[in-house]
């Protein structure tokens, strides 16, 4: 089974619905919730979209919609060494960029998935956007 890591923008398009990428968001997390992929994201994803979320819902309605994500994706750790592999690599100019990838590559990721493509130019893991990885894998 394929281990995705997902960039934080394809959490925000599937939460807040935002068009017109919420298609193919939608798509790739029911693969998930049908065993066909594992997802991850960053342990910072999580909390960006917290942030979001309590901006248009209710505290009791956001830890309903994360209770939901919880159950499709495995959040990965934001560690001292992930902070250090990012902060001593010069192929990412924005670091939070190099925070991500690392922990992808830590935590054996198969695929970068982002609508970003440009933000991962140095990863030495695949990226791809949702829709990319859609046609070419189901």
């Amino acid at each position: 089974m394929k281990r995705l890591y997902i960039d934080t923008n394809i959490v925000i398009d599937l939460l807040v619905n935002r068009a017109p990428f919420y298609k193919e968001a939608a798509k790739l997390f029911s693969y998930a919730d049908k065993n066909k992929v594992k997802l991850s994201i960053f342990s910072l994803t999580f909390d960006i979209t917290i942030y979001l979320l309590q901006k248009s819902y209710s505290p009791s309605k956001t830890r309903e919609i994360l209770r939901d994500l919880k159950i499709l994706v495995n959040v990965l750790p934001f560690d001292d060494k992930i902070i250090e592999l990012a902060l001593n690599d010069t192929e990412f100019d924005d670091i939070e960029d190099a925070l991500q990838y690392f922990s992808a590559v830590e935590n054996k990721q198969n695929i970068i998935i982002t609508r970003n493509l440009k933000d991962f130019k140095a990863s030495k893991l695949p990226v791809m956007t949702a829709g990319d990885f859609l046609r070419t894998t189901f």
